[in-house]
């Protein structure tokens, strides 16, 4: 068994003394950061860090690199570090390739570095951190707007990676891993229990977790929802090995009516005909845990996707001429309710969670928990529900990409945590979602309900957030005053000043939700559109997904209009596939992007934190004879751009310097300026309250 360690849990933010708390999180920060590493050291190879062991991510050399890249990246965006530490690797382990559908495989070969520069490039990191959280302000409790915020959502997120990197090495080749001590697996096994089910009591539930809670929140945990729920009965134990067993040898996944159509299409894909870690040899199964295989233990609990287990539960529904299904959010939450507080309160943690007992699931008999067994711990459980904010749901500045892709209506939340779930996951209001066909170290419990799960509740097709939906009305709905579209207008007057020798490659930087790139794919082969907020950039990737948009804009007071935009509408459904849409910093760009024959940068320069370090950037990236199109109203602000690098709104020697005399201090040596011109634009904020602004628009070639 594991040695029990109380590092494994979340941080308590307020204590008697600052000191106390800086202590603690330096410990948390140092043993989840060793933890991880402890986890990656069971593979034997370093050939084994560079395979796809799953289709739908990264290789695992990006997931070592990209935990520790985070905090870096993190900090850097609030503004509390000066310096990178290795802004290579910092932009290539920024964003992974997670929640991908079969359908949408990113096959590009990354030159990944070596193991060894990834290991000391970790070790940079930890010490730069660990004098950061020694010299860093700190006063109590830590909030969303604490430095130390910061430190907590790295650890939180590595926690998170400790978790899915873990689920990678199980599908490693067993030739590339070795057993260790200190990731043992559970060694008892033997004949599955017979599930029964247990009656709830209806009730109301409110989930949500409170601004003033003193534990560390993701984003979409915050806010409040009330449900009422009817009686229902719920599983005793998770779905073990041995009753699902049952499900497969009934021809389960040979049998369509059971599965939903998304999941009829995930085994034509997949060809599946039995759980992931599976595996039939002759007439035996085994199962693949981390570091080895194992005879099918029929009381540990199976581990499917959510597609699998709702199939089962379809079967299971026919086999009782009953109403089973999987639970809702809610109706997890009603059963938690019978525990009191937090796992990591109990004065004897009877639950297989945070690693305090093994590196593996055990039998669903073995933690009993008033009257159920697992409802935390042992693996997570899948639910009926898909995730969505509270009612108050706000991203955190730092990152506003963690939540916001999710709400789509095909992300399901899992809850209660496995038994390598610490920190935040581990505790009740942890809110985790993944795609349907997703692998996790989860399972599932079932319920028999005649009530429908999530009841009146629905994933939001509208898209609310008030900034996003601002630009979305900016770039794709009507004009105003007589005001032409930006977009169009700005890339239409650019590609008229111009004499272009090639239409094969455009960027979009800065590109937002995507208009102008839409105008400029009507005359390049491909553009390449990046913007750093992914939640702008997931609005242009849902229009060319599902060739509509919909959203609502202020109207007055609480009252908003519903608005609504598609491919066909806009005459672009013919040229969406000439566009990639990509999340990234313009001033630390992969080097991908580059040879252009032009950049487009609207409304770009003046948001920048280095503007004259991204020129210097951007030039090298156009072929000579192309074309650089800057527009910008100039409206400098230190609350993006530091005063000592704007380019130009400012006196020198007592003269006023202009933004446009900077940029071609800036740029004249590798350009020269073709045409500037003003480009007027209009953004709505409310049905009687308007931004008129003029930006202006210079255009360059490169020499």
């Amino acid at each position: 068994m594991l040695e029990y360690s109380p590092l494994n849990h979340t941080l308590w933010l307020s204590a008697e003394h600052e000191s106390l708390v800086r202590k603690q999180l330096k410990a948390s920060f140092n043993h989840t950061w060793e933890l991880y590493e402890s986890l990656f050291s069971v593979i034997n190879a370093d050939d084994a860090y560079y395979l796809k062991a799953e289709p739908l991510r990264h290789p695992l050399i990006f997931y070592f690199g990209h935990t520790a890249s985070f905090f870096i990246n993190k900090l850097k965006l609030g503004k509390y570090l000066e310096h990178r530490v290795n802004p290579e690797f910092e932009s290539m382990f920024a964003i992974g390739v997670d929640e991908m559908s079969w359908d949408d495989l990113d096959e590009r070969h990354y030159q990944w570095p070596s193991v060894a520069a990834v290991r000391a490039y970790r070790n940079e990191v930890k010490h730069c951190i660990n004098q950061w959280i020694d010299d860093m302000p700190l006063t109590l409790p830590i909030t969303q707007q604490s430095p130390a915020w910061v430190i907590l959502m790295g650890i939180e997120h590595e926690r998170i990676h400790l978790e899915t990197s873990s689920v990678i090495i199980r599908q490693l080749p067993l030739q590339y891993v070795t057993a260790s001590t200190s990731w043992p697996a559970c060694p008892d096994v033997g004949p599955a229990p017979d599930n029964s089910l247990i009656s709830v009591s209806s009730g109301k539930v409110i989930l949500g977790k409170r601004e003033e809670d003193l534990t560390y929140g993701w984003d979409n945990e915050y806010g409040v929802r009330q449900v009422e729920l009817n009686d229902f009965r719920a599983s005793r134990y998770l779905v073990s090995n041995g009753e699902y067993l049952e499900f497969v040898e009934d021809c389960g996944y040979q049998t369509p009516r059971f599965w939903s159509e998304e999941g009829k299409a995930w085994l034509a894909f997949s060809k599946a005909t039995h759980p992931r870690f599976w595996r039939r040899q002759d007439s035996r199964i085994w199962q693949r845990n981390l570091t080895e295989e194992i005879p099918l233990p029929l009381n540990w609990p199976v581990e499917v996707n959510q597609l699998e287990a709702k199939a089962f539960c379809n079967w299971k529904a026919e086999k009782l001429q009953a109403p089973i299904r999987l639970p809702s959010e809610a109706q997890w939450y009603k059963i938690r309710q019978e525990l009191q507080g937090e796992a990591f309160e109990w004065a004897d943690i009877k639950a297989n969670i945070a690693l305090c007992h093994y590196a593996s699931s055990c039998p669903v008999n073995r933690f009993e928990q008033q009257g159920f067994y697992d409802l935390v711990g042992n693996v997570w459980q899948w639910t009926e529900t898909a995730i969505d904010g509270y009612a108050g749901f706000k991203v955190h500045p730092l990152y506003d990409d963690f939540s916001t892709p999710t709400f789509d209506g095909k992300h399901n939340l899992i809850k209660g945590g496995s038994w390598i779930s610490t920190g935040n996951e581990a505790i009740a209001s942890a809110r985790y979602a993944f795609r349907r066909h997703f692998y996790q170290h989860a399972g599932f419990r079932y319920v028999e309900s005649s009530e429908a799960a999530d009841a009146g509740i629905s994933v939001n097709p509208y898209e609310t957030d008030e900034l996003v939906s601002q630009y979305l009305e900016f770039h794709y709905g009507k004009s105003y005053f007589n005001v032409a579209n930006f977009c169009v207008h700005g890339v239409t007057t650019a590609l008229e000043e111009i004499q272009l020798k090639q239409t094969r490659k455009a960027l979009d930087i800065g590109c937002s939700v995507g208009r102008a790139s839409f105008e400029l794919a009507r005359t390049f082969d491909h553009v390449d559109a990046i913007d750093f907020s992914a939640r702008f950039i997931s609005q242009a990737y849902d229009l060319v997904e599902q060739g509509e948009k919909r959203y609502t804009i202020p109207s007055e007071g609480e009252l908003v209009e519903f608005k609504s935009i598609s491919l066909k509408a806009l005459g672009y459904q013919d040229i969406a596939d000439k566009i990639e849409f990509v999340q990234g910093d313009a001033c630390n760009l992969k080097p991908r992007f580059t040879d252009y024959d032009l950049v487009y940068a609207a409304n770009l320069i003046d948001r920048l934190n280095d503007p004259a370090r991204f020129l210097a950037s951007i030039s090298d990236r156009i072929k000579p004879g192309g074309y650089l199109v800057l527009s910008s109203p100039y409206t400098w602000l230190e609350q993006y751009t530091p005063r000592d690098k704007w380019l130009g709104g400012i006196k020198v020697n007592g003269e006023n310097f202009t933004t446009l005399e900077g940029l071609t201090e800036q740029l004249i040596v590798q350009f020269e300026l073709v045409a500037v011109r003003e480009i007027p634009f209009v953004i709505r904020e409310t049905r009687r309250k308007y931004q008129h602004s003029l930006s202006e628009m210079s255009i360059w070639r490169k020499r």
